[in-house]
C-alpha cells in the first residue's frame, strides 16, 4: 500500500510502509500494557522508541516481531497481515537483536553469526561460500572476528551482545529491530554499531525501529522519535520537532534543556539535578 509522506528533509514522496500498526492493544493477565498503538513506519528511516521502564517499549517490538500477537487491533507488513506470515518469512525481512540473550550450549562465535543466515538456506542446506563471505565480513565490520573460535559461553555480557548485533547484521534483511541493543557496550562499541545501522538505512533504505534508553544517542542518530508512557504514544514526530523539554517532562517527569550541539550536529538534551 503506499502512503504519502513528508520526509525529514520535507521532500514529498510516495512509499510502501513496512509496518501499519492500526489500534494496537496488548496485556500480561489483568494488566493492559500496550494500548491503542497506531503508527506506521516508512522505510529509509531510523526510529527510536524512548520511554520510562514498564511503558511498553519491548512488548511493542515483540507485537512487531510476532513474538507476541495483539488482543485488539491489526499489524500489517508490506500491506499484508503479520499473522498470515511463516516465521521463515518474516526471519528473511525482519531481524532482531533481544534486549537479553541466554545460551548454554558451547557454540562458537562464528557458528551463532552463521545462525543469521538460517532463514536464506534450504533445508539441511550447507551454507554457501556466499553465506560464508557475508558471516566473515559482518564480523570483520563489527570487529568480532578477533575471537571468531571462541565458544559464547566464555564471552562477556558486551562481547556477547556483539555477537548477537552480528547475527542480526548477517541475516541481511529490511527491518533491524534493536531492543536497546547497546545497552552492556561501551561507547566505542556503541558508535560503531549504531554507525552500520545507520549506514543501511542511509544506503540500503532499510528500516530500523530501536528501543533506546540514552535520549542522546536516540537524538543522534533517530530520524523519527516516539515517546511511550504507560502503554501509550505520548508523542511522536521527526527527532528535531519532537524532542523538547515539554515532551520530555511530561514523559519523564524531569526538567531539561534541549539544544543543537554542532560537534555532533544532533539535538542533545541535559539535565537539571
Amino acid at each position: 500500500m503506499l502512503y504519502f509522506l513528508e520526509t525529514a528533509e520535507n521532500k514529498e514522496t510516495f512509499v510502501t510502509m513496512p509496518f501499519e500498526c492500526e489500534n494496537i492493544s496488548f496485556g500480561y493477565t489483568d494488566t493492559r500494557v500496550v494500548e491503542n498503538f497506531s503508527i506506521s513506519f516508512a522505510p529509509g528511516n531510523f526510529y527510536g522508541v524512548i520511554g520510562p521502564n514498564g511503558s511498553g517499549k519491548t512488548t511493542i517490538l515483540d507485537l512487531l516481531s510476532k513474538h507476541l500477537e495483539p488482543e485488539v487491533g491489526r499489524i500489517c507488513y508490506n500491506g499484508k497481515d503479520l499473522s498470515l506470515y511463516s516465521r521463515k518469512q518474516l526471519s528473511k525481512q525482519i531481524a532482531l537483536v533481544p534486549q537479553n540473550f541466554y545460551i548454554n550450549f558451547a557454540f562458537t562465535v562464528k557458528e551463532i553469526v552463521m545462525m543469521g543466515r538460517y532463514p536464506h538456506l534450504p533445508r539441511f542446506a550447507a551454507p554457501t561460500p556466499e553465506d560464508i563471505h557475508i558471516v566473515n565480513e559482518m564480523m570483520e565490520k563489527t570487529g568480532i572476528d578477533k575471537f571468531s573460535d571462541r565458544f559464547i559461553t566464555e564471552l562477556s555480557g558486551g562481547e556477547r551482545q556483539r555477537v548477537v548485533f552480528t547475527r542480526a547484521l548477517a541475516q541481511n534483511t529490511p527491518v533491524l529491530i534493536l531492543d536497546e541493543a547497546t545497552s552492556n557496550l561501551d561507547i566505542n562499541y556503541s558508535i560503531s554499531l549504531l554507525n552500520i545501522s545507520e549506514q543501511g538505512v542511509k544506503k540500503e533504505g532499510n528500516t530500523v525501529i530501536a528501543v533506546m534508553q540514552d535520549i542522546n544517542l536516540a537524538a543522534a542518530y533517530c530520524d523519527y522519535l516516539i515517546f511511550l508512557c504507560e502503554g501509550r504514544i505520548a508523542a511522536h514526530g521527526i527527532t528535531r520537532q519532537v524532542l523538547n523539554p515539554n515532551t520530555i517532562q511530561s514523559v519523564f517527569n524531569v526538567d531539561a534543556k534541549v539544544y543543537h550541539e554542532s560537534y555532533s550536529d544532533s539535538l542533545q538534551v541535559v539535565f537539571k539535578k
